[in-house]
């Protein structure tokens, strides 16, 4: 057991030999001292982070096991957040880029290049608005997940990482709502996408009334996520439905649609696929009218048939199109599902449908426990914008923009 005394000094000394290490080996020999020093400044500045403004507190003699290890995460998140930073200035200072292609990315030609302050003045007011209703309610959020507070009360304690550790307490069933969450989230961005390819590939024939036929296809989407879920209640109810009534009229035996553990998800993906139905076809059909004609038809004379000809020319032309929807139809699912769900199951039966969003509110407005409920945010947030980062890195570079 490691003294509470040496903790800082530990979180610090071992992040910056690493940072040494590490841009030490990936620098040129003429600047590798300088690098060296610059990732142990890096390192040990991004070990104290995330941990000294909470006091080292997770290492605390009395804390349960999974403090620590949270703890090392932290320490580890902002080493190489600062080693990353740290990166970027050698860059600099060895010619390799300017800072401005550095912290922006590629270079691109703009309006102010040689007007300094301009930029700044016409962006004061937005920048303005995002930290006072962006930035700070989500600092303050930061602050929440490590306090004991409860909804209608102005007293709170602080806890530490405690808030955090309740998520991996087996009783808190938290697993579950993370698979119950992905699973949800996978098949309604898949069969979402699907769907609404094939019906707007389907509805981009040339068809009379073909406009007043694609705009009754996308008003579902005006629909708000209460609605959709007033409506698939009245279809998917076990005793007054309309599903079961026609499952009666042939014969057969009425199905548990919110009741059952194994199919109450397929319920929540059924309704929250045609809630986004017309948002994805809206832009497949505008996707489509950028397809060129001649494309088609020269294939076509050359012996392509009409599955050759979707799959090797329409469906890499809607790349950009299909990339936009992946991202937006992965925020829906794991945002604004909340809706639905709460109408249909409640997050029942046994926590089948309870996603990660449903049960943060749940957990905040219900058990009044805000402390755990801004933990849980926090980590779906993360959640979110890992996927989301992994896409960029991997889908986004196979997606051409050309024309």
């Amino acid at each position: 057991m490691i003294p509470f005394e040496l903790v800082p000094w530990l979180s610090a000394a071992i992040p910056a030999v690493l940072g040494a290490l590490v841009l030490g080996v990936l620098s040129a020999p003429r600047v590798r001292l300088i690098a060296a020093a610059i990732g142990a400044l890096a390192g040990g500045l991004g070990g104290l982070l995330l941990t000294a403004p909470l006091g080292f507190c997770m290492f605390e003699p009395e804390r349960s096991d999974i403090d620590p290890w949270l703890g090392v995460a932290l320490i580890a998140l902002g080493a190489g957040l600062l080693i990353w930073v740290g990166s970027l200035l050698m860059r600099v200072i060895g010619g390799q880029t300017d800072w401005r292609t550095a912290v922006m990315g590629a270079e691109t030609p703009g309006l102010f290049r040689r007007a300094r302050f301009t930029p700044w003045v016409l962006l004061t007011p937005t920048l303005v608005v995002l930290a006072l209703f962006l930035y700070y309610p989500a600092f303050d959020n930061l602050r929440l997940s490590t306090l004991l507070a409860r909804l209608g009360t102005d007293r709170t304690a602080f806890v530490c990482l405690d808030n955090f550790a309740k998520l991996f307490d087996p009783r808190q069933n938290y697993g579950q709502t993370v698979y119950a969450t992905f699973f949800i989230a996978f098949f309604t961005v898949v069969i979402g996408l699907a769907l609404g390819l094939f019906i707007a590939y389907m509805a981009y024939q040339p068809v009379k009334g073909g406009s007043i036929y694609r705009t009754l296809l996308v008003w579902p989407y005006a629909i708000s996520p209460v609605a959709a879920g007033i409506i698939f209640n009245i279809m998917f109810n076990e005793s007054a439905g309309i599903m079961n009534h026609l499952i009666r009229l042939g014969g057969g035996t009425p199905v548990q649609w919110l009741q059952d553990a194994s199919i109450a998800p397929w319920t929540i993906i059924i309704a929250s696929v045609w809630k986004s139905l017309g948002f994805n076809i809206l832009f497949y059909i505008a996707g489509l009218q950028n397809v060129p004609d001649d494309l088609q038809e020269a294939a076509n004379i050359d012996g392509a048939n009409a599955w050759q000809r979707f799959y090797y020319i329409v469906l890499p032309l809607l790349g950009p199109i299909t990339f936009f929807l992946i991202v937006t139809n992965i925020t829906y699912a794991f945002f604004d599902t909340y809706g639905t769900i709460d109408f249909l199951t409640r997050g029942g039966p046994a926590g089948a449908t309870s996603t990660m969003i449903y049960r943060l509110v749940d957990n905040g407005l219900n058990q009044r426990d805000l402390g755990l409920a801004a933990t849980q945010s926090l980590v779906l947030f993360a959640i979110v914008i890992l996927i989301t980062v992994v896409q960029f890195r991997t889908n986004g570079r196979r997606v051409s923009y050309g024309a």
